[in-house]
């Protein structure tokens, strides 16, 4: 049994911060920092209300059920334990589709808190896919069912932007000043894209709202970072030896950090004092992050997925795969960086490494996969686009984009079935069953997917060559092949 300590929680305060997408993430990540923000200074001006806008009714009304008090477990490693118990969430509520079809149970209770003058600040993790945006241009998908539903309903929104558009509306109608809005989502210029999707979707309701919204309402960047996997049954029985039996428990590793841009005109709290970083400009440290963590993260999901390997901490212990990460970081991302003088990026890599070969967690390789067709243009394609107009060849992401279409299939190496979690699954599907296993037709029938692909790097011949091989060795000869073929590329 893991040495642990147990942190209890605050008591109850006034809601200051809504919160949207009231995951496992949230609850270990900016949850946990006002916690702490709380205990150490008595403020109880900035407690959170969460809202959940899709699905997982149950959790909302499993931490009513309990006072809304749970605990988050954080590992350094499989000996070393803390546990915390946060109470900072004071309200949750449910705007999503119940198990009878019907929409948005806590709907106006959410617009009715975000409309009120109490609430400073609204912060997101509804991930890449809840903007609805095009990943490639950044453009509103107004075609998108959800968002079209927006745009003739505005007042009973079911997206993110259209609860933010539907709240700053009634704000600004009753001459109150507007909430600062903070994206904690793992995209490139996160608040540029949210304000992006707010703006575009007001402009078809009224550019008048469209206009006060772009000129009034502070959107700051953020870079966040914790590894939170998806719970198992296995991280609940470990809980519960220890005396905890909680089913809205969340476990983490123990490293965690929060950079976020100073400009919230309403206020906030004194987030720096619990080591957040205020900074002037995130995006060195944001795109720092996507390229090499989270970048990291997808290729060893794809190569492992496929290979039936099942955690990142299993696919770390693969000597070959790891030598892969080590090698795409620093010759792949890292050279694409531009960072503040004092960033050590191989120490980073060394660091990042060590964080996936934590014992204590069991992130789920099939849970980073989901959802590629937004994560990928900001992990891998963005620095193979700059690197290839310098004449720079990209191998591991080329195998990794190789990597990425057979596993849309559905399909691993072994021909094991597994579900595709992703926007664009149909497609996928549609394009699989059209080319086969004809590796250059099904390349570059994916190449061209211009929401995805940016169209400069699809039409360059020599990273469509190296997709093309990588898939036909990977598939052909398979995983030890191809990082083979790749170190002597």
């Amino acid at each position: 049994m893991p040495s642990h300590r147990i942190e209890t929680s605050s008591k109850s305060g006034e809601v200051g911060v809504v919160h949207l997408g009231l995951g496992a993430f949230h609850r270990a990540h900016q949850a946990a920092y006002l916690e702490r923000y709380r205990q150490r200074t008595g403020d109880s001006e900035w407690g959170v209300c969460s809202a959940n806008l899709r699905a997982s009714i149950g959790l909302v009304d499993g931490l009513r059920a309990a006072g809304h008090r749970y605990h988050v477990a954080e590992y350094a490693d499989s000996e070393s334990l803390t546990l915390r118990e946060i109470g900072v969430i004071e309200e949750t509520l449910f705007t999503g589709c119940d198990t009878e079809g019907n929409w948005g149970r806590d709907r106006e209770a959410l617009l009715s808190r975000m409309a009120s003058a109490d609430t400073r600040i609204v912060t997101l993790t509804v991930t890449e896919k809840g903007y609805f945006l095009n990943p490639a241009s950044g453009e509103l998908r107004n075609d998108d069912p959800m968002i079209a539903a927006d745009i003739a309903a505005p007042k009973q929104p079911r997206t993110a932007p259209g609860l933010l558009v539907e709240a700053l509306a009634r704000r600004h109608k009753a001459g109150i000043a507007p909430f600062t809005v903070l994206s904690c989502d793992n995209m490139p210029d996160n608040a540029k894209r949210t304000r992006q999707a707010v703006v575009q979707l007001a402009e078809h309701q009224d550019p008048a709202l469209a206009s006060w919204i772009a000129d009034e309402v502070a959107f700051p960047c953020s870079m966040v970072d914790r590894i939170v996997p998806a719970m198992t049954d296995a991280d609940f029985e470990r809980l519960a030896a220890l005396g905890v039996n909680d089913p809205n428990a969340v476990v983490c590793e123990a490293f965690t950090q929060w950079v976020v841009e100073d400009h919230f005109p309403a206020g906030r709290p004194s987030w720096e004092a619990e080591g957040v970083e205020m900074v002037a400009d995130v995006a060195p440290f944001e795109t720092m992050k996507l390229r090499m963590l989270n970048g990291s993260h997808s290729l060893l999901a794809y190569l492992g997925a496929l290979a039936g390997i099942e955690t990142v901490y299993e696919g770390v212990q693969h000597a070959k795969l790891r030598a892969l990460l080590h090698r795409y970081m620093l010759e792949e991302a890292a050279p694409t960086l531009e960072m503040p003088e004092g960033i050590d990026l191989d120490a980073y890599a060394d660091s990042l490494l060590a964080r996936f070969a934590n014992d204590s967690l069991r992130h789920r390789l099939h849970q980073i996969a989901m959802d590629g067709s937004q994560k990928l243009p900001q992990r891998w394609l963005s620095a193979a686009l700059k690197r290839a107009g310098v004449g720079q060849s990209s191998p591991c992401v080329a195998l990794g984009m190789a990597a990425w279409i057979r596993y849309t299939s559905g399909e691993d190496l072994m021909g094991n079935r597994h579900p595709v979690d992703d926007p664009l699954a149909q497609r996928f599907q549609s394009i699989h069953h059209a080319h086969g296993r004809d590796a250059d037709a099904l390349v570059a029938a994916y190449l061209a997917m211009d929401d995805v692909v940016p169209s400069e790097l699809a039409t360059n011949k020599a990273f469509a060559q190296a997709v093309v091989t990588a898939y036909q060795t990977l598939t052909q000869e398979g995983l030890e092949e191809a990082l083979a073929a790749l170190k002597h590329g």
